[in-house]
């Protein structure tokens, strides 16, 4: 009888905690796994254009806080183009216009795979009309208060995805009677945090690219860019103002940055990345990477895109320039979709006769390297002009040797230039920082 009755609060416990949607460790994995009644989808509009089909759903992912979360979710399909077992899924904020419409089916092209692209991450304005990181932080703090470890906004928007992973699978089989296995997962900024989470909480990723997201480790990376800039970047104010940067020392502030820093779940991120950065990039310290780099498995790549900020556009000539960032993203997509090898990318910084060496190796022999070089009276870069110089390339290595400055300082990284499908790509390797100011 005691059994009986010990087994019936069990369970009653069991499904109270999925009513109230609280997972019980506190982790964004454990999270993505509570089922939500309310998650539906339905295929509002079929267009067919000149180029393709774009298909408009919507989807209801959950329900957070009490809050319903509704998405626009475009898919598009090229025409004459045979869907198969991998889709590519971005996600961003807002709702779909001409700019992210174009976007979609011209990364469809490239990639000869079908994409998908997800809107309302997060949903917002909310409480109290709090959009973006002033949001993200207005949810940290009502963690700490609450302990309620559903708070945190990344949590929400990760299971968005993977709500719309579930909708993207249904409505191929309805559509196109085919079974979508993988998904290629990307997203910039607060969507690339989100775009890492994903990839740590569900098996169906079969690889990510997030952009301008570069702070895993974020304890350190914090006590780095201090120590860099002598204050922290006005880009994460809403974190300052709050009192969460720099981080409590509390044990619950401590598990709330283990809840949301994707660095903690680099064990199960073991998936092909593809981390595109900014050089100029204000929210972060240039060599930011150099503090998770060597963390993360292999398979891994980087493209760092210079005279280019948060919005990844280049600016080349007085003119403006994504196509670094979305020619590469369609490569490394397009290989993982069809199981194609990327130029596998060794590295090594040193020293030549009292200049800067770098030497880079390359499976794949590329049609050029270079060297992209920035000088700063200190390790403030975020507002420097980037100018290339070529590297020699022998065969499948790279080098070159750059001169060291008579102060300040100098930051410097290499990139190899790929050609494929008609397409020129890059890779990176990682940033070196000359600090002449430092006997």
């Amino acid at each position: 009888m005691l059994m009986k009755t010990a087994r019936r609060i069990l369970a009653a416990t069991l499904l109270a905690c999925v009513a109230c949607a609280v997972p019980a460790h506190g982790s964004v994995i454990d999270y993505v796994k509570i089922p939500d009644k309310e998650f539906r989808w339905e295929l509002k509009q079929k267009n067919e254009t000149a180029e393709g089909t774009v298909y408009e759903l919507e989807m209801v992912s959950q329900v957070w806080q009490g809050i319903t979360w509704k998405h626009q979710l475009q898919v598009f399909l090229p025409k004459d183009m045979k869907p198969g077992a991998n889709m590519f899924l971005y996600n961003q904020g807002g709702k779909a216009n001409v700019a992210s419409t174009a976007f979609g089916m011209d990364m469809a092209k490239k990639m000869g795979t079908p994409v998908a692209i997800l809107y309302g991450i997060p949903n917002q304005p909310l409480l109290d009309g709090k959009v973006e990181d002033a949001l993200i932080a207005e949810t940290f703090v009502r963690y700490l208060n609450t302990k309620d470890p559903s708070w945190p906004l990344l949590f929400p928007m990760t299971k968005s995805l993977v709500r719309a992973m579930d909708a993207l699978q249904e409505f191929a089989r309805k559509e196109w009677k085919v079974e979508i296995r993988h998904f290629i997962v990307s997203g910039g900024s607060k969507r690339g945090w989100t775009t890492w989470l994903t990839g740590a909480s569900d098996a169906r990723v079969k690889a990510i690219a997030p952009m301008v997201i570069d702070t895993l480790n974020m304890k350190e990376q914090m006590d780095h860019q201090l120590r860099s800039y002598g204050k922290y970047s006005d880009m994460i104010r809403d974190y300052t103002a709050r009192g969460l940067v720099p981080m409590p020392n509390t044990e619950d502030a401590q598990k709330l940055w283990k809840m949301v820093d994707p660095y903690f779940y680099r064990d199960t991120l073991k998936m092909p990345k593809l981390i595109v950065n900014g050089a100029n990039d204000p929210y972060w310290t240039v060599d930011a990477l150099n503090l998770y780099w060597d963390g993360l498995a292999d398979p891994k790549w980087v493209l760092y895109v210079p005279n280019a900020g948060h919005n990844l556009v280049q600016k080349v000539a007085g003119k403006t320039d994504r196509s670094r960032v979305d020619n590469t993203l369609a490569i490394f997509s397009k290989n993982q979709a069809f199981d194609k090898a990327m130029p596998k990318l060794t590295w090594k910084h040193d020293d030549n006769g009292g200049k800067l060496r770098l030497t880079i190796n390359s499976d794949t022999k590329p049609v050029a390297g270079r060297v992209w070089i920035a000088l700063a009276p200190t390790k403030d870069f975020r507002s420097k002009t980037w100018v290339d110089q070529p590297m020699t390339v022998r065969g499948d290595t790279a080098f070159a040797d750059v001169t060291q400055p008579a102060d300040g300082c100098l930051a410097f990284f290499g990139e190899l230039e790929f050609v494929q499908d008609g397409l020129s790509y890059y890779l990176s390797t990682q940033m070196r920082v000359v600090d002449k100011n430092v006997k």
